[in-house]
């Protein structure tokens, strides 16, 4: 893997995981590294689901992969505000 994909899926990541900050109302709270963070484990979890459940392979950059990164991350945020009992 070269050094400008390396940076792609950081950007890519960043961009979900900031999305998914707005669209959890947590987007004052991260910062951009839990953005990145918890868009590229988004696009893990998205994936996994999608392959797993649904039977769909996701790669690449394109706009369903934005959407399922976009999904999983949501999730991830969910579910650690529920174990850490933060709420908005």
């Amino acid at each position: 893997m070269s050094l400008i994909n390396i940076v792609l899926w950081i950007l890519f990541g960043a961009f979900a995981g900031w999305i998914a900050s707005i669209i959890t109302g947590r987007n004052k709270r991260m910062g951009a590294v839990a953005n990145i963070v918890v868009g590229i484990a988004g696009a893990f979890i998205g994936g996994f689901v999608m392959e797993n459940f649904f039977g769909r392979s996701v790669s690449g950059f394109n706009l369903f992969s934005l959407l399922v990164a976009i999904g999983g991350a949501v999730v991830l945020i969910l579910v650690v505000g529920l174990i850490t009992g933060k709420r908005r």
